[in-house]
């Protein structure tokens, strides 16, 4: 019998013992990482991979950073846990903390174990403060996986478990610039007309939110309108509606900001956090609650608890993260290596046809490939089928085979390396998908 190599055997026990999350099981190709430092992943052969979506937009700092180790083995040698009706000097040090980079009345923490756990709770807690039961959203956007944050999403991957849906959500369009072909101004007229509209027919005093994406990210980087968060800011003060904003993805520097919604000059009623918070090291999110909110609950029940609510080591994982994001300058980074890409990006499109658009905010962004940049006909449709991916799929190949790992889905290309990531690590990465662009473009 041959003999498996230490890989072969690491990914078949995978294979046989594990299931793999939005697949087919069989056919899975994964990677092997042994070990991972800075922008880079390196597999059980010695290959190594540029990560140019910092794992799943989540490794902000890049990884192996031993700061973050160190933190979390003092705290473990402290206590590792203790219950949520219990406190730690670490919880306070870091709501402390978060209250300080939030803006406006943001002071208030109830850690989550994730983005989808922020999601549910924040859910609740705007039908609990309001007593109002309809949450409007955008079609296209993604909130988590859990029942009520895949129902408030309106990605394709709910579809599949649409008759278990969550009730009392509702969806609008929001069309982006790049598709839209009566220009920027009458896309923010009639983009916030149709949610007046909405709003009109669900019932004002039926709607107890509007949650929203900081800056979008899996759906493809689709950015708003200018001056379409501030508009919709107005419309839930003047109807009595929360505005939530989920910068699961978006939070943390990725956009060249703490959170994507600085960008549109706003200031929401809560703030969906997960990702960017510990950036990987260890499963960590919160829920921001503005003092407002949280004052009803002075002498009212607070109907929200996870066993694992304010985890110490995970507490212990973010305060440092957040440190480290001030220490290495690493916002400051973001904002310079978004522009730097943005114009590298542009160079790239007089060599390949393929390339329709590029969408960034920060280091939060997407290529959009087209068979046709006149009729703007995608590479790959929205929810694209087995059949309409032939091309991406190989595109994806081969950006794998010359060494990089990022997120590819339907027409998109996803650039989101991790915030530490220098110019030559982007020419790098740029160079690996350039490359494997020249597949999309004979196939024009």
């Amino acid at each position: 019998t041959e003999t498996l190599s230490e890989t072969q055997e690491i990914i078949q026990d995978n294979l046989d013992y594990t299931l793999f999350s939005w697949s087919k099981q069989k056919g899975q190709n994964p990677i092997a990482v042994k070990y991972a430092e800075g922008v880079y992943l390196y597999d059980y052969d010695g290959k190594r991979y540029i990560d140019f979506s910092s794992g799943l937009m989540n490794v902000n700092i890049g990884h192996g950073d031993q700061r973050i180790t160190q933190a979390v083995v003092k705290q473990m040698q402290e206590v590792s846990y203790v219950t949520p009706s219990c406190v730690t000097k670490v919880r306070g040090e870091l709501g402390k903390k978060l209250a300080e980079i939030c803006p406006g009345d943001l002071n208030k923490s109830f850690f989550t174990l994730c983005g989808a756990t922020s999601i549910e709770n924040a859910l609740k807690l705007a039908r609990t403060y309001t007593g109002k039961h309809k949450i409007l959203s955008r079609y296209q956007s993604y909130h988590g996986s859990s029942y009520g944050a895949m129902a408030a999403s309106g990605d394709p991957r709910r579809i599949a478990a649409d008759s278990q849906q969550a009730p009392n959500f509702v969806h609008f369009d929001l069309p982006y610039l790049y598709r839209w072909e009566y220009g920027e101004e009458a896309l923010l007229k009639e983009s916030i007309a149709s949610l007046e509209r909405m709003i009109a027919y669900e019932g004002s005093a039926n709607i107890a939110a509007i949650i929203l994406e900081g800056e979008s990210g899996s759906s493809g980087c689709l950015q708003y309108p200018v001056g379409y968060l501030q508009a919709v800011r107005s419309l839930c003060d003047k109807h009595g509606i929360l505005l939530i904003m989920d910068e699961v993805m978006s939070g943390f520097g990725r956009t060249g900001k703490w959170f994507g919604f600085e960008n549109h000059g706003i200031i929401p009623d809560m703030i969906c956090m997960a990702k960017g918070l510990t950036c990987g090291y260890l499963p960590f999110g919160c829920l921001m609650v503005s003092d407002k909110i949280a004052a009803k609950y002075d002498d009212t029940v607070l109907a929200l608890g996870l066993t694992y609510s304010a985890h110490p080591v995970s507490c212990a994982a973010a305060l440092e993260t957040l440190k480290i994001y001030e220490d290495d300058n690493l916002i400051e980074n973001a904002a310079a290596m978004g522009k730097y890409v943005a114009e590298q990006v542009e160079l790239m499109k007089a060599k390949h046809p393929s390339i329709g658009d590029f969408r960034t905010t920060g280091l939060l962004g997407c290529i959009e490939l087209v068979k046709n940049r006149i009729t703007k006909e995608p590479m790959a449709p929205f929810n694209a089928k087995p059949e309409e991916m032939v091309v991406m799929n190989k595109v994806a190949a081969k950006i794998k085979e010359l060494g990089m790992y990022t997120f590819v889905r339907w027409g998109y290309v996803f650039i989101a390396p991790p915030l530490c990531v220098t110019k030559e690590q982007i020419d790098e990465g740029l160079a690996i998908i350039s490359e494997a662009l020249l597949i999309a473009d004979e196939s024009l």
